[in-house]
């Protein structure tokens, strides 16, 4: 009887956090490079009543009852989302694979994200919408700077993530590279809040960073930026799904818990 009760809690142990999962989505649904997040569930230790026996004169199968079920793991889908045109030149999405890489001034640590929501600071630095430094060619910050003697009018970020300036004579300068990494095992890597991704060594980076458009990373695109991949219509209909497997785990542990109390009641 505790068996019944037992796997029913555990039960709805599984199907909160897929609420818990599902919500989260749905509350990113309009976050710029979100990845849609999946509950992987897997049954639990079996109690084995009998076990199977095999030869001599007779043959038995096993006889087992299951102990619930458990998350075994919550994994990213990476694929891409759709690329919106936004005609801020700062703006950049990765049209295929691979991770900006990008810079806490004040740490030095590194991340990479999908968030391509950047801008030129003061300094004429490209940064992330909350200042961190956008990495390129070695490592280094990206710095937007016109000929000597000359101011910038507007720059522009090619495909292949060269960067040019325009200068008050209009003369172009050539003024940094962006870089991508990708990596052989994204789900390694962990959410650091703010669009930013940590643990990049044990996601097993491919090579060092590269230009865009070399060893499987995608190509940029200049102005545009890359919506969150969450499916309303298919979070809706799990969510549902989620729901009712609660309401049915909540009914076993309901039932068992009337017998429970009729065998206790069987002494009066």
């Amino acid at each position: 009887m505790l068996t019944s009760l037992n796997s029913a809690v555990s039960g709805l142990d599984a199907f909160q956090q897929e609420m818990d999962i599902i919500g989260n989505n749905i509350a990113n649904i309009n976050t710029t490079g979100f990845k849609s997040g999946n509950g992987n569930l897997v049954d639990s230790f079996s109690n084995t009543l009998q076990a199977a026996t095999i030869g001599g004169t007779s043959s038995s199968d096993s006889m087992q009852i299951g102990t619930g079920v458990t998350t075994a793991s919550i994994t990213n889908d990476w694929s891409q989302g759709t690329i919106n045109s936004t005609g801020v030149s700062s703006d950049l999405a990765i049209n295929g694979n691979g991770f900006f890489v990008v810079q806490d001034p004040t740490t030095t640590n590194q991340y990479v994200t999908q968030d391509g929501t950047f801008s030129v600071n003061s300094k004429g630095n490209l940064v992330t919408s909350t200042g961190m430094y956008v990495l390129g060619t070695g490592g280094t910050p990206v710095v937007l700077a016109p000929a000597a003697g000359l101011s910038m009018v507007s720059y522009s970020v090619g495909a292949t993530g060269a960067v040019t300036v325009t200068n008050s004579d209009g003369s172009t300068t050539a003024s940094g590279q962006i870089t991508l990494q990708n990596f052989q095992n994204p789900g390694a890597l962990v959410s650091a809040g703010g669009n930013l991704y940590s643990n990049m060594a044990n996601a097993g980076p491919l090579t060092a960073a590269v230009n865009p458009g070399q060893s499987g990373t995608g190509t940029i695109q200049s102005g545009a930026l890359e919506l969150s991949n969450v499916d309303l219509s298919a979070e809706m209909a799990a969510l549902i799904t989620a729901q009712r497997g609660f309401e049915a785990n909540s009914k076993i542990v309901t039932t068992s818990d009337e017998i429970l109390q009729d065998v206790v009641q069987m002494k009066r």
